[in-house]
């Protein structure tokens, strides 16, 4: 049998495919490469081999990417029997020089009706099912086919078990949802569309062919959008995004459908304590009437008068605050709109997606009242060739007009530029997004420091990193602490941002979930994890690094609060992003991150209200409960302003006036809160 790591290592060096397949054993029965994309860029490969020598039945995954530098390769091992029955499953991600040490591996092994099922920290002993399939937290689309024929000759069961490490993991769902031709190399190919729910968050949409192989798929299993194409179908990539945009579009439909509102057109919301955002004090017992997607009037009890008839919604003992605004997200799938609802996140700026999905899944909301909330579009903008970030990737001053029109054109809000562009090219699409009437934000480029940023055009930083890096000498390979602060450049890069009036997006909670210690459990500062869906939580629970030590970590995260706390006072405007974080709750954490940095709980709530609704030119109708504005309101359990975290405790959302249960919201995509 063939050394798959050693024939990756051969793919990396140059050595054709062809050449390759001509040495394989004569026990090799079927071999493919997929193209793996991520934000349809292009990463990497993922190569299989299908071998049989009469007693033995191996497929055999190589899975090599190159993220933005970060290099991965992954081993994936499966012995199977009859009917595509699993005897033996196991995955192991490899060292690659310069990239972090890999996470421990998974093993399942299948002995008569007994399962050995270790991924990571997690081992269980379960009895097989009649039924199942071997799954793990990252499957590739080689392992998904032959699940997938699995299923097909078992009957296609309305559920196939998944034999995984904890048995929170649910049975996998498989839909056969469509049919479709494409054209590749002047012929045209039959491919067959399936939905699959519970492999990761959400729905992945998967193609087959008729001969039971897999010929696409796209997931975000690893947390962004990802597709893979099986190499003789790259051409038809396109096409086959296309129509998994469509799937999505059908998806939303069915989410919505299945979600209506418990209350929208005229309807009041009375005795809650109201917590309007503009800096006035709270309300105790407050009423809000809203018609047709507005707030018609606010005020005191007594003050304002509820007409006879109306329908009444009680929020006693509990908080009224207007919708939250999630300004760094990563929107990837549908699924993602309901889990938002639910965290009361009624606004979202995406920071980097894909061009179609966003802009159909925003047309869905805004014009068909799909679920999910109002989306605010940075298009992403990037260089560098096979370092760069997302399907835009620009060399020349004339690329950058022609990307930067193109967003314009589509209505996106800002520009998002990314670390490999130059800065001739960042100062092009600046003045061409300024004279387009779009800011820009995003990261600061790699050839830059923040000042220069800035004097290139640069409006609003994402990531504190970006700022406080640049407050060391330039250069310099020193570890930012907060002396930095009160040096030279620390001061007059202050002084700049708040001269220019450039927003800061810190994402601090992002930073603590990505570069946590592994000794320190996830739910230690993030409960949600405990709600999440399996995959969701699987993912956050394994997330983390094994190189750094508690005590310089937290001496990092107090260093990051102690930043954001300066430039707070000193007047930066500050607003409130996730990243990809636990969705929704990486806002809550974001939050309560800012008061333990120094801000008062309204404060922190105004980072991610009111003060969102004017950098971003909304807060004429946003932002703040005030008569006349959008009704986008979130009632929660208890007093945020005496505990930030009761912000946790959503009980209902209202967005463009329609007012949800937040739990059902939570519950339609998995969430068990």
């Amino acid at each position: 049998m063939r050394n798959v790591v050693g024939l990756s290592l051969l793919l990396l060096a140059g050595i054709g495919q062809h050449e390759l397949y001509a040495q394989q054993d004569a026990s090799v029965v079927e071999h493919g490469v997929y193209e793996v994309h991520l934000l349809l860029h292009g990463i990497g490969t993922e190569e299989y081999s299908i071998s049989d020598d009469g007693t033995h039945r191996q497929m055999a995954v190589t899975t090599s990417t190159n993220d933005r530098g970060m290099k991965h390769l992954v081993s994936t091992t499966l012995d199977f029997g009859e009917g595509g029955a699993a005897v033996r499953l196991e995955q192991h991600a490899l060292a690659v020089p310069g990239s972090p040490p890999p996470n421990p591996g998974s093993l399942t092994e299948i002995q008569g009706s007994a399962v050995t099922v270790r991924e990571g920290k997690l081992s269980r002993l379960v009895t097989k099912p009649a039924i199942a399939f071997p799954g793990l937290g990252s499957m590739p689309a080689s392992l998904q086919m032959m699940m997938m024929r699995y299923w097909l000759q078992h009957g296609r069961p309305a559920q196939l078990a998944l034999l995984r490490a904890s048995p929170d993991a649910k049975p996998v769902e498989i839909r056969m949802v469509g049919h479709e031709a494409f054209t590749v190399r002047h012929k045209v190919i039959r491919l067959t569309r399936y939905t699959i729910t519970n492999l990761i968050f959400g729905r992945e949409v998967l193609w087959m062919n008729d001969s039971n192989r897999v010929a696409a798929l796209m997931t975000f299993a690893g947390g962004l959008p990802q597709e893979e194409v099986l190499d003789e179908y790259a051409s038809a990539l396109d096409g086959i995004y296309q129509s998994g945009v469509r799937q999505e579009m059908i998806d939303l439909g069915e989410l919505s459908h299945s979600m209506q509102p418990e209350a929208g057109g005229s309807f009041a919301l009375v005795g809650a304590r109201l917590i309007d955002a503009t800096g006035a004090p709270a309300v105790e017992n407050s009423v809000v009437i809203v018609r047709n997607g507005r707030i018609a009037a606010v005020g005191a009890a007594g003050s304002v008068v509820v007409p006879a008839h109306l329908r009444v919604i009680h929020g006693e003992g509990k908080s009224l605050l207007p919708g939250l605004w999630d300004m760094h997200v990563h929107y990837s799938g549908v699924e993602f709109g309901p889990a938002m609802l639910a965290a009361g996140i009624t606004t979202a700026r995406d920071c980097g997606g894909e061009f179609d999905f966003l802009t159909q899944v925003r047309k869905a909301i805004d014009t068909q009242h799909m679920l999910g909330p109002r989306l605010l579009l940075a298009g992403l903008i990037d260089s560098g060739g096979p370092l760069a970030f997302g399907a835009f990737d620009i060399e020349t001053p004339e690329q950058a007009i022609e990307a930067v029109d193109l967003y314009a054109d589509s209505h996106f809000d800002q520009i998002k530029v990314y670390t490999q562009i130059k800065p001739e090219i960042l100062r092009v699409i600046t003045a061409e997004a300024h004279r387009r009437g779009l800011t820009v934000t995003g990261h600061v480029p790699q050839a830059d420091d923040a000042f220069e940023g800035i004097a290139d055009g640069m409006d609003m930083i994402n990531h504190l990193e970006f700022v406080t890096d640049s407050m060391l000498p330039k250069g310099s390979k020193e570890t930012f602490t907060p002396a930095a602060l009160e040096s030279e450049r620390g001061r007059a890069l202050i002084r700049l941002l708040v001269e220019r009036h450039v927003v800061v997006d810190p994402t601090l909670a992002w930073g603590e979930m990505a570069g946590h210690p592994k000794s320190i459990e996830t739910a230690s500062f993030e409960p949600g994890v405990d709600a999440a869906p399996f995959p969701l939580a699987t993912r956050f629970r394994n997330i983390g690094s094994t190189t750094v030590d508690a005590a310089a970590f937290n001496a990092e995260m107090a260093a990051n609060e102690k930043a954001v706390d300066t430039l707070f006072t000193a007047g930066v405007p500050i607003v409130a992003g996730s990243d990809t974080d636990l969705v929704g709750y990486g806002l809550d954490r974001e939050l309560e991150l800012y008061v333990q940095a120094g801000m008062t709980p309204l404060q922190a709530i105004q980072s991610a209200t009111i003060v969102p609704a004017r950098v971003m030119k909304r807060d004429g109708d946003s932002g703040t409960i005030e008569a006349g504005k959008r009704a986008d309101l979130v009632l929660v359990d208890g007093n945020p302003l005496n505990n930030i975290s009761d912000l946790r405790r959503v009980v209902s959302v209202v967005v463009d006036g329609r007012l949800f249960d937040s739990r059902k919201l939570a519950r339609s995509v998995g969430f068990s809160r």
